[in-house]
């Protein structure tokens, strides 16, 4: 067995060693190179392409080969070369293709392109669903350039980071990193990735997933839609012909077939559509080739231009795949000029891969173990595109300067360094910007912080001024297993001269899978100042403007003594469990100022909720334990090699909430049962736009003593502006519905049109705002009952929305609204914890 093994190994090293290299150049006939040009060998489904100057080179073992050069809008080329074992050049000169237009039926005088069309979307879904299943190996580059940055944004200094790669002026290679993936399908939708290799520049994953942009549907997704949510229109869609106008531009022969080249243009900007060509071939009317782009006019956000190439090819027969596929980026903003490409080459299609009925489970990326252990004669060896002078540079550079920040960070050298390089801390930085200072030894390291104390002002009528201190201490150590972070508060009122200061524990594992999962234990206790509404509803900002500006003190407070214990997981099916056991020795505090910028004949609302005016709340002690379950049904995963991550699915999530006041355990008053669950999803209904929704139920099984902070409260707003949406009422006010019912329902809705409608109403299409509409609800009883409906325009550079509601509550009848918040593109992403 072992001579076996030894005879196959000389075998394999010898068919290495006498391969031979072929490598050259591509260009037109010019001399201009043609950037990412494709190379393959006939009669198989192997290749390789040129890179962004033209370069290729291919390791093939002796014998005869046909290489065939392509490039699209250019005349095919190809050459016979034999290999031996001493490497060759061979260069390719690609001309124009030359187009004919003879032979094209004109129908009513209409473009012969619009005949073509139509028979290829004839064809499309055909096309689409051809193959029931295939596996494919790409080989995927991505590369993002940077060709200047400004010294300063909005006045502040650009803090650029040492050994960046970049040169003075901030031009240089930001990120490049190169996979190899091999890509399963089988219909309808299965689809997993397993990971072979993959390396970034500095380490790190690199870009191990491709991105298949498939013109065969009708609904194309570029970079998975987060450049636009709505998708774009394929030029071969259904519908095409609303959108776009065709121009035929000639025919040519290759391979014994008709190739016809079709200008695309949008018939109307601000919708989401391509320009370019598209090459279909005569009477099987399938894709042959495209270039196309799109850009700012045609519903592009946040980059200036994206511009596909790719090139299809025979896989088997009738059959034919995307062959390679070159997606350019280009942006300025900001003084920032970046620039990226993003390479895709297919190899090895399998249109009969035997998936076994387990195939496909719920894992649906796999990283292989020693993915990131390949050295550079592997990569040299499968790599398809040859790298630049300047990748080669920056791979070595940046790789070199990684392996040497971990072999000697924790050197007495590299130690001292760290501690000189930071910055002094200073009482300007404690009161304008906040400071963040580490402590280094060889086995542990501190961390340090204080939030801006000028950020944290606020005032209120309990406190008056109050100055909030915010600090957090984390402790790490190489040898333990947990990191320790301290986070510690403490207030103080000028009016009432209260001091409130509380600190929380928070215990992670070093361990990355617990990190993944989320997992804590949090211990926390000391006395504090906390709204009668747990959720928070009322921002200390702005009450703190309701109040001196307006003399409207919403926010209702009181301070209690607490400990509290809360932990929390994640299992891998994707469940969510957090358990939590509250103490709390509560004391009521009324106002002690009535300070405002301008006076008014009414005076200052009482501390105590106005609407529970009739509830009395006196100090008591409550200690409540509570679990909450949070779960995505049909949960897929990323399997890395040490652990297993959890990435969502298409179901909604379910919650569930359940609070106990146990009584008299260390003198407890508190005697209830509360539940709530929640269903909640976001629904990309792609031109249609984007549907979101939650809806809960919940009430008190038990209520025999249930205190003010312990009640159902629905989340009001009284102010100006609204963060929190799908979880709060725009309109309604913050403590008259709370209640201690059996039951009640919640309902928010939403539909974010994302350009539709809008595209077509002048301004607004240019400034790309979009419409936004919804509703919110809740039902207690015949006399607590709330509905609202809203229509707002969002995506307000970038990250501001503004909503105009109506609103019926009994007895009040209607009122109506305006509320600015966060939404849009980038605004939509934004989390807060308060307004």
């Amino acid at each position: 067995m072992l001579r076996l093994t030894l005879c196959l190994s000389f075998f394999i090293l010898s068919l290495i060693s006498f391969a031979g290299k072929v490598s050259g150049k591509v260009t037109d006939d010019n001399g201009a190179p043609l950037a990412y040009a494709s190379i393959s060998i006939k009669g198989t489904t192997k290749g390789t392409n040129a890179n962004s100057s033209g370069n290729y080179s291919i390791t093939l073992s002796p014998g005869q080969y046909t290489l065939i050069c392509q490039y699209v809008n250019y005349k095919k080329e190809e050459t016979t070369i034999t290999v031996t074992a001493d490497d060759q050049v061979v260069n390719f000169t690609l001309t124009i293709q030359q187009l004919t237009l003879s032979e094209v039926i004109v129908r009513k005088g209409e473009d012969p392109a619009y005949e073509i069309i139509r028979q290829a979307i004839k064809k499309r879904s055909y096309y689409n669903n051809q193959v029931d299943s295939f596996s494919v190996d790409v080989y995927i580059k991505g590369l993002l350039r940077s060709r200047g940055m400004p010294k300063k944004v909005f006045g502040r200094k650009i803090e650029r980071e040492e050994n960046d790669g970049l040169d003075s002026l901030g031009k240089g290679i930001l990120f490049l990193s190169e996979s190899v993936t091999k890509v399963s399908y089988a219909k309808p939708d299965k689809i997993k990735y397993r990971v072979i290799s993959s390396r970034q520049s500095g380490g790190g994953f690199g870009l191990s997933l491709p991105l298949f942009i498939n013109f065969y549907q009708n609904n194309v997704s570029v970079f998975d839609n987060n450049l636009n949510p709505r998708g774009f229109i394929s030029p071969i869609a259904d519908g095409a012909l609303n959108f776009y106008k065709y121009r035929y531009e000639g025919s040519f022969i290759e391979d014994n077939k008709m190739v016809n080249t079709i200008r695309v243009t949008p018939r109307r900007k601000n919708e989401p559509l391509f320009n370019g060509t598209i090459q279909i071939t005569e009477e099987d009317w399938r894709i042959y080739s495209l270039d196309l782009q799109i850009t700012k006019d045609y519903a592009l956000e946040l980059v200036d231009t994206i511009r596909i190439s790719q090139i299809h090819s025979s896989i088997d027969n009738d059959i034919w795949k995307t062959k390679s596929q070159v997606a350019y980026i280009a942006m300025k903003v900001l003084g920032f000029d970046f620039t990226g490409n993003f390479v895709n080459v297919y190899a090895d299609y399998d249109l009969a891969p035997g998936f076994t009925k387990k195939y496909f489970d719920r894992i649906q990326m796999k990283y292989d173990t020693a993915f990131d252990k390949k050295d550079s004669s592997y990569w040299d060896r499968v790599r398809p595109v040859s790298l630049e002078q300047d990748e080669k540079r920056d791979f070595v550079f940046k790789d070199s300067i990684a392996k040497l920040n971990r072999d000697s960070f924790l050197t007495k050298r590299n130690l001292d360094s760290l501690r000189k390089n930071q910055k002094p801390i200073t009482l300007v930085n404690i009161v304008w910007s906040g400071v963040r200072h580490n402590f280094y030894s060889k086995k542990t390291m501190i961390t340090y912080s204080v939030k801006p104390l000028l950020a944290k002002l606020e005032y209120n009528t309990v406190e008056g001024l109050a100055l909030n201190a915010e600090q957090r201490f984390r402790y790490s150590s190489r040898k333990r297993k947990n990191i320790y972070t301290l986070d510690w508060n403490t207030r103080y009122g000028f009016s009432n001269t209260h001091l409130n200061s509380y600190g929380e524990l928070t215990i992670r594992s070093n361990n990355i899978n617990n990190n993944i999962r989320n997992r804590y234990l949090k211990l926390s206790g000391g006395k504090r100042l906390s709204q009668f509404n747990r959720d928070n509803p009322i921002g200390a900002l702005g009450n703190s403007i309701a109040t001196l500006v307006f003399k409207n003190n919403y926010i209702k407070l009181y301070e209690n003594w607490f400990g509290r214990v809360e932990y929390n997981t994640k299992t891998e099916s994707g469940l969510r469990l957090n358990f939590h056991v509250t103490y709390e020795d509560r004391l009521p505090v009324d106002n002690s100022t009535d300070f405002t910028f301008f006076r008014k004949k009414d005076s200052l609302l009482p501390n105590h909720p106005y609407e529970l005016a009739n509830i009395p709340f006196a100090r008591n002690q409550a200690l409540v334990a509570g679990i909450k379950l949070v779960w995505q049904p049909g949960q897929r995963y990323i399997q890395f090699p040490t652990y297993k991550s959890a990435i969502g699915s298409n179901a909604p999530t379910l919650e569930l909430e359940y609070n106990k006041g146990i009584k008299k355990l260390l003198s407890s008053d508190a005697d209830f049962d509360k539940w709530k669950f929640s269903v909640m999803d976001n629904m990309n209904l792609k031109l249609a736009g984007e549907f979101k929704y939650k809806v809960s139920v919940g009430g008190f099984l038990n209520n025999k003593r249930v205190d003010i902070p312990d009640y159902q409260h629905f989340n009001g707003n009284q102010f100006y502006t609204i963060w929190k949406y799908l979880d709060a009422f725009q309109l309604a006010p913050y403590y008259k519905y709370s209640n201690t019912e059996n039951f009640y329902i919640v309902a928010h809705v939403e539909h974010h049109f994302n350009g539709l409608l809008t595209n077509k109403i002048p301004l607004f299409n240019k400034l790309k705002w979009n419409l936004v509409a919804g509703s919110n609800a809740f039902y207690v009883n015949r006399d607590k009952h709330y509905f609202e409906a809203f229509l707002g325009i969002e995506n307000i550079l970038k990250i501001f929305r503004v909503d105009f509601i109506n609103a019926y509550q009994p007895g009040l009848n209607y009122k109506f609204g305006i509320k600015v918040g966060a939404g849009g593109l980038i605004g939509g992403k934004i989390k807060f914890e308060d307004q």
